[in-house]
């Protein structure tokens, strides 16, 4: 089994995002959005698994269409959060499949830790692909609601109609509730809701080792171990149990943790698969 970071292209966000702030509720967001500091430029990254049962794909990367004109709308309020991305056409996740080797078409699984447009912009690369989605997330993400928290859901190709997973009274380590996805029983789905209501993170168990594949659960590996709730996340205290149940995981097995933004990220999976 090979594990690939398909890096698509770079954010910067405003220091408070990832590093967090003291207010509840919508204040977070406020004061994240009134914050004059940047971070320097971070990877967006998608995460493929060349799997015996067939190529699954964790997020799908940012697309280079955030460059256009109006791609994002005014009233969005990650649109205010004046997020600077830098993605080139070659730089999104279809072309950088080609060039390991796999075609798009050939991928079953793409499973989305949630539809924020940095993980979800490259939907399109993947019509026959079977998309798994959090149904909290779908519903969250939809329709003008959707376009008022953040998401971009007029940019979805028009066939985009995932299978919208609840999970399964099964515990995982910490987790109350899993989604096995292979019939090997080695690729898991846990909710961690925070960053969004529907966030999930997909766990991989290979050889001994748990790669946590987490989205944005935390935007580094030390802003876990440091427990920091991110500047966008509204419900606190529903961030702040994911992040002691995830930690507790990771601490428990012999895991990588791998989140979307984080610089180490890469380097971390390629340590561990030698």
């Amino acid at each position: 089994m090979r594990i690939h970071a398909v890096q698509t292209g770079r954010v910067a966000v405003k220091q408070k995002q990832p590093d967090g702030n003291q207010g509840r509720g919508g204040m977070r967001l406020v004061n994240t959005m009134l914050d004059k500091t940047w971070t320097a430029p971070l990877p967006i990254y998608a995460w493929v698994i060349e799997h015996p049962e067939g190529v699954i794909i964790i997020d799908t990367g940012e697309t280079a269409r955030t460059a256009e004109p109006g791609y994002f709308t005014w009233w969005n309020p990650y649109f205010k959060l004046g997020v600077r991305e830098w993605v080139k056409p070659e730089e999104e996740i279809g072309p950088q499949l080609e060039a390991l080797g796999i075609q798009p078409s050939e991928v079953r699984w793409v499973i989305m830790t949630h539809l924020h447009t940095d993980h979800a912009g490259g939907i399109a690369h993947f019509p026959n692909a079977e998309f798994i989605v959090s149904r909290t997330e779908m519903e969250a993400a939809s329709g003008f609601q959707g376009k008022m928290s953040g998401y971009l859901p007029q940019h979805w190709p028009s066939w985009f109609a995932p299978r919208l997973n609840g999970y399964d009274p099964k515990l995982l380590g910490p987790f109350p509730e899993s989604l096995t996805v292979t019939q090997a029983g080695d690729v898991y789905i846990v909710p961690t809701p925070g960053h969004s209501v529907g966030h999930q993170s997909v766990i991989l168990q290979n050889g001994g080792v748990s790669y946590f594949f987490a989205g944005d659960t935390s935007y580094t590996q030390q802003h876990l171990l440091d427990q920091v709730v991110d500047g966008v996340t509204l419900d606190v205290d529903t961030a702040r149990i994911t992040l002691e149940r995830v930690l507790h995981y990771v601490n428990e097995a012999s895991s990588v943790y791998l989140p979307s933004h984080d610089p180490g990220s890469a380097e971390r999976l390629s340590v561990s698969v030698g």
